[in-house]
């Protein structure tokens, strides 16, 4: 059984789903055994508790400089044992120090179809207003592993959600997290536990179907 932590910065949406798939049997060989907090008062940490995982909170702001950060989460992650590490949501840097440690075994989800409206600066909201402000007739969601470029490690999968006519980036947003989000995160993550993910340079081949 591999152990999973659970990396966040907010309300903890992606966290309740990763969740609710686990306690359905839908994560294979996987378990949250951690939830780390990049903010003290997140709801994501009252997700955790009331799943009766343990939640960490560690503040960057709390560190002289990323060296000091890396260390404190290197040591949590070690503490742990985590095999796989799950960025749901979570807006602090990962530097290239911890990504190599963790190398394909970070995966994030992002909530576009990447490459389109992915990189610096698409995050949240943004993301959304971007989708619409361009005109796109379809956007979505993409899980991918996490490397040195942001939004640029090799995709896992990505699902397809329709953009409607009258759209606020709020109802998008939330859209792209029901249709999307949701089930592909979950599904990432029993892939990688099952060890169905084959990593060949940028690509990802799914072993089995």
């Amino acid at each position: 059984m591999l152990k999973i932590a659970v990396l966040v910065s907010g309300g903890g949406t992606n966290l309740q789903a990763i969740l609710d798939a686990q306690n359905r049997g839908g994560i294979v060989n996987g378990k949250v055994t951690c939830v780390i907090s990049s903010k003290a008062d997140a709801y994501a940490l009252e997700r955790a508790k009331q799943a009766d995982v343990p939640g960490e909170v560690l503040l960057r702001r709390q560190f002289a400089d990323q060296d000091s950060y890396d260390d404190a989460l290197l040591a949590l992650l070690e503490r742990y044992q985590i095999d796989l590490v799950v960025l749901a949501g979570f807006m602090t840097i990962i530097s290239n120090r911890v990504v190599g440690q963790y190398q394909n075994r970070i995966i994030n989800v992002h909530p576009s179809l990447i490459p389109s409206f992915c990189g610096d600066g698409f995050y949240g909201l943004r993301v959304h207003e971007a989708v619409l402000k361009k005109g796109a007739k379809v956007t979505g969601a993409t899980v991918h592993f996490v490397n040195e470029i942001c939004d640029g490690g090799p995709i896992i999968l990505q699902k397809a959600v329709g953009v409607l006519q009258d759209d606020t980036p709020e109802q998008l947003q939330r859209r792209v997290m029901e249709q999307a989000e949701w089930e592909i995160l979950p599904q990432a993550i029993s892939l990688f536990c099952q060890g169905k993910l084959d990593v060949a340079g940028n690509q990802v081949k799914i072993i089995g179907i």
